[in-house]
């Protein structure tokens, strides 16, 4: 009976230990080689072939899921934002630059041209375009050093929020990021010291401007340093600050406002990007690490867990559900519980 006990101990304290070994097996990342030079992966977005698409100091480079590839060599310079447009009016990718916003075709070539708007040939404000996004009714918006640009239809959308929103406020408190509500015709625009802007499209072929979200509101946000923008399918509006997050919820614009800080579980209050997996469940990137939030609670990565980097500059999840991730130092991939980490 005694031998019995102790065999059934041992058992289970082999199974135990397997436990323990393969949950740190899935922590650990596998690193593979991209034969570029490339460190900062600071942009990125997805296209109809699931390829991913990255903004770095050595310009734009893809992924195939095979091949790393280095496009436009030597066009890298003042490169901010890149997005992909898969809309009715043709494939391809829109990229902010500090010299107007350039597009690119898809499938793109290495070598391939790219096509250029500035305030000579489109409805721009600035040549110096910070951020760009397009939403899903098929609207780009652009955001420059003066303020917010749309193209839609195939023509550039008349600027009507001077009243609300002149251009000496971008000039000011500048463009971080944006995002658009489910049907791409409201915008989210964050910026470095006045908070959250808000564009709409209107009916006709014209943006106007809306209430802005701000400390002094007065909303529950915790800093106007807003850093990331991200909304939800279900229409919840995530705001990523250098002193925390903000979560809203509804159309009230002072109601159902929830802030989570380290305090809370976040890894790092600094939140530069922000995303939702397939599941539902909220990625943020910080410059600690990143904190993924299922409604209830917070797990957190860091480099002791696979991350090649804790400063985290962009997350996207592609058609597969596999989460990209771009740092400093590289890019890591999640899937099935395992970092895969490239460089």
């Amino acid at each position: 009976m005694r031998n019995n006990t102790l065999s059934g101990i041992l058992v289970k304290s082999f199974l135990s230990a397997l436990t323990v070994l393969l949950s740190v097996q899935q922590t650990f990342a596998v690193n593979q080689e991209t034969g570029l030079q490339a460190k900062k992966y600071y942009s990125v977005t997805v296209d109809n072939n699931n390829c991913k698409w990255f903004l770095t100091e050595l310009g734009v480079v893809s992924y195939n899921g095979e091949k790393w590839t280095l496009h436009n060599p030597g066009t890298e310079k003042d490169m901010r934002d890149i997005a992909f447009d898969s809309g009715t009016e043709g494939t391809g990718f829109w990229i902010a630059t500090g010299s107007g916003i350039s597009s690119l075709k898809s499938p793109a070539e290495p070598a391939a041209q790219l096509a250029s708007y500035t305030t000579d040939n489109a409805n721009l404000l600035s040549n110096n375009v910070m951020k760009v996004f397009v939403g899903k009714n098929n609207v780009k918006w652009i955001g420059t050093s003066k303020g917010v640009a749309a193209y839609s239809g195939g023509k550039w959308l008349t600027v009507a929020y001077d009243d609300l929103y002149p251009s000496v406020i971008f000039e000011e408190y500048p463009i971080t990021s944006m995002a658009a509500n489910s049907t791409g015709d409201s915008l989210f625009v964050g910026t470095k010291g006045a908070g959250v802007a808000r564009m709409i499209k209107n009916d006709v072929d014209g943006i106007s401007g809306a209430s802005v979200y701000a400390m002094w509101g007065p909303i529950i946000i915790p800093s106007d340093n807003v850093l990331s923008v991200f909304i939800e399918k279900n229409g919840a509006k995530w705001f990523g600050t250098d002193l925390g997050v903000a979560r809203h919820s509804g159309d009230n614009t002072l109601e159902n406002w929830v802030v989570f800080t380290v305090a809370e579980g976040l890894i790092n209050d600094v939140v530069q990007a922000i995303t939702a997996d397939q599941n539902g469940h909220i990625w943020m990137g910080t410059k600690g690490g990143i904190s993924v939030y299922d409604g209830t609670t917070f797990t957190n990565y860091t480099t002791e867990k696979g991350l090649s980097s804790n400063n985290i500059l962009c997350i996207t999840v592609d058609n597969k559900g596999v989460v990209w991730i771009g740092t400093d130092n590289g890019v890591n991939s999640f899937s099935n519980g395992t970092f895969n980490s490239f460089k």
